[in-house]
């Protein structure tokens, strides 16, 4: 979850590494520091807090180099103290790593190495990493009261860290240099994401494209268990024993631009509003209105194989288990399989059944959610066939699942997500008619109306966000309340599960997600007039079961926040203007209503999260991609 940067070439190191952590803050924001070699030696500078404060700290002690590496943290192990930020160093000051995961055994090695002199000065896991490698490297803690290491070591930093890597248990990335190794870096995956960027006579590495690409598009995505060995002549690539791993360069289609702000106050903002865009990236070219017909290539398995499904598995985390909840809904209508939805920091704990009529699909933004990773990695062992529904080309997930989906949402810098949770609802409606194609469930009638419904609907989500001003309004009067309670029915109750997580995501107000029918069952207890109730209510074919359970809440002097479609009355004259509110949207069909939905929530938590001065794009204590258990 950490941002690590890394730079060699002929610019002055510094701010290319600033740059890079600038756009990796979203990964981490606890503490952030630089290490950077000149005149043979290394210098850092660190900071707690965001990475404004390291920029202060740089100003106060300018700092020169000509490589080194950056880190923006995301705190695991120890306080997030100047002295537990990153980068780490050996004893002897000529080692420094950055690191990214988890180091399971860190207590059993920090003791082992503490015997053999070397001493500690943080709390972190990560300083076990820059000792070990001193270690390996056959340097000679004498000075600090230590004895000689081992005298087999080479002295190169790669065969250190392919020793070291030996020793170390966990899900975890580091980057090293040393003076010792000069005008070298080492970069390692084991779990958590690695990327190396190819420039023109410089070479960058990151824990994610967008810290580099604002200097270059092409990149190559490290496996686990590989290594880049970067130096000015240029970067090769091992696995942990050593041996030559080929590995293909790809070209990152997102313009640079994407990821800046582009006028908006913040990324959140912004991404939202881009949503009806990446709606239409992600149905480009994959569907033909004149025959009904969905075209999804990419997915590398055979429609013969296709209709030998029999089930259907959806696995996620955090807002991708929301989309899968409606994943459900789409697939089991359009498809007529069954389908389960698992949270992938669950699914491998327990006795789940499948076979090879089974379709896996596991569903994540940056493709490198840990949890969900291993999830495919332990269905895949019982034969399953799998895809993935990603938004990272080249990420793990998309290397590891037989086929993608890729859902061209763009970067998505914002922690809370939006776009790519909309994108991936579009995916899921693709997938879903593929299968019913696949499988012969399908009507080609059904089919053409619901794809022509899926071309109209980024003009309509276009008009949907129309209504910001409106949410800006009933956020201003909701604002000071503590806790919400967000309703739907059917295919929108998973979206009011997503409104209530992006609340309290961003302005830290509690709040849950039911379905309505759920209401009697206990929720009820906590309605007054002190708790909003944001009921879900378009007009569909559950619309009136809703409007009873707003009535509910009204008799109990709770107020209503109603997210409805426009052009009717009925609900209006339910409601009390003094204590509720009322959004209404354009109509959309049934099936499509989700992704209408979910745009005035995400708009409300944003709107109530800016007038409680939060911090919408860096919500404390939270991290974009959840690259570790």
């Amino acid at each position: 979850m950490c941002g690590i940067i890394g730079y060699l070439g002929p610019k002055e190191v510094v701010p290319v590494l600033i740059d890079g952590l600038r756009r990796l803050e979203y990964r981490g924001y606890d503490s952030a520091g630089v290490a950077v070699v000149r005149n043979g030696a290394i210098e850092r500078r660190r900071s707690a807090g965001k990475l404004i404060n390291l920029e202060q700290a740089i100003k106060a002690q300018p700092l020169e180099g000509i490589y080194g590496v950056g880190h923006t943290r995301w705190a695991t192990h120890g306080r997030p103290t100047e002295e537990n930020a990153h980068p780490h160093q050996d004893c002897t000051g000529t080692i420094v790593v950055v690191h990214n995961g988890i180091i399971e055994n860190y207590l059993d090695l920090k003791r082992e190495l503490q015997k053999l002199g070397h001493t500690f000065v943080t709390e972190t896991d990560s300083e076990v990493i820059a000792h070990l490698l001193e270690h390996e490297m056959g340097s000679d803690p004498a000075a600090h009261g230590g004895v000689r290491l081992k005298p087999d070591a080479t002295g190169s930093l790669e065969a250190a860290a392919q020793r070291a890597l030996l020793q170390l248990r966990g899900l975890f990335a580091f980057v090293a240099i040393s003076t010792e190794d000069p005008e070298k870096i080492v970069a390692v995956r084991n779990g958590p994401p690695i990327v190396v960027g190819l420039g023109d006579g410089e070479f960058f590495v990151a824990s994610d494209t967008p810290a580099i690409l604002s200097h270059t598009r092409d990149v190559v995505f490290l496996g686990d268990e590989e290594m880049a060995i970067i130096t000015r002549r240029g970067v090769e690539f091992t696995n942990f024993a050593g041996t030559a791993v080929s590995k293909v360069s790809q070209r990152v289609l997102w313009d640079p631009v994407m990821a800046e702000k582009s006028g908006y106050r913040h990324f959140m903002l912004k991404e939202i509003f881009e949503q009806p865009r990446a709606a239409e990236e992600t149905l480009r070219g994959r569907v033909s209105e004149e025959t009904g017909r969905v075209f999804l290539e990419e997915i590398a398995i055979s429609d013969a194989d296709l209709g030998d499904i029999t089930k259907v598995a959806l696995i996620a985390c955090g807002t991708s288990w929301h989309a899968a909840l409606v994943g459900k809904f789409l697939i089991e209508r359009f498809a007529g399989l069954p389908v389960e939805v698992d949270y992938g920091s669950e699914y491998r704990y327990r006795d789940f059944i499948v076979d090879r009529h089974t379709l896996v699909v596991i569903i994540t933004q940056s493709g490198e959610t840990a949890d969900t990773l291993a999830a495919l990695r332990e269905a895949r062992k019982k034969g399953v066939r799998s895809l993935a529904i990603c938004n990272v080309v080249g990420s793990m997930a998309t290397r590891e699942a037989e086929g993608t989906i890729y859902t061209h949402a763009g970067p998505e810098i914002g922690v809370a997500s939006t776009k790519a949770f909309t994108s991936q609802l579009v995916a899921l409606n693709l997938l879903a008619l593929f299968l019913g194609q696949a499988k012969g469930t399908l009507a080609e009638r059904d089919a053409r109306s619901h794809i022509s419904a899926l071309l109209q609907l980024p003009k309509q989500m276009e008009q949907a966000l129309k209504a910001s001003g409106v949410v800006e309004e009933v956020a201003a009067r909701f604002s000071d309340r503590r806790d919400f309670l967000y309703l739907g029915r059917g295919i929108n109750y998973p979206i009011a599960l997503e409104g209530a997580l992006k609340l309290k995501e961003i302005s830290y107000i509690h709040a849950e997600g039911y379905p309505a029918g759920e209401m009697k069952h206990g929720p009820i207890a906590l309605i007054d007039n002190s708790m909003p109730v944001v009921s879900i209510a378009p007009h569909d074919h559950v619309f009136e079961k809703m409007l009873g359970n707003i009535q509910e809440v009204k008799a109990r002097g709770g107020s209503v926040i109603a997210i409805t479609t426009a052009g009717h009355d009925t609900l209006r004259s339910v409601l009390d203007p003094a204590h509720d509110a009322m959004i209404s949207l354009p109509r959309v069909p049934e099936m499509l209503s989700p992704i209408a939905m979910v745009l005035p929530l995400q708009l409300l938590a944003y709107h109530i999260a800016v007038r409680r001065g939060c911090d919408v794009d860096q919500p404390r204590n939270l991290a974009k991609s959840v690259t570790v258990e």
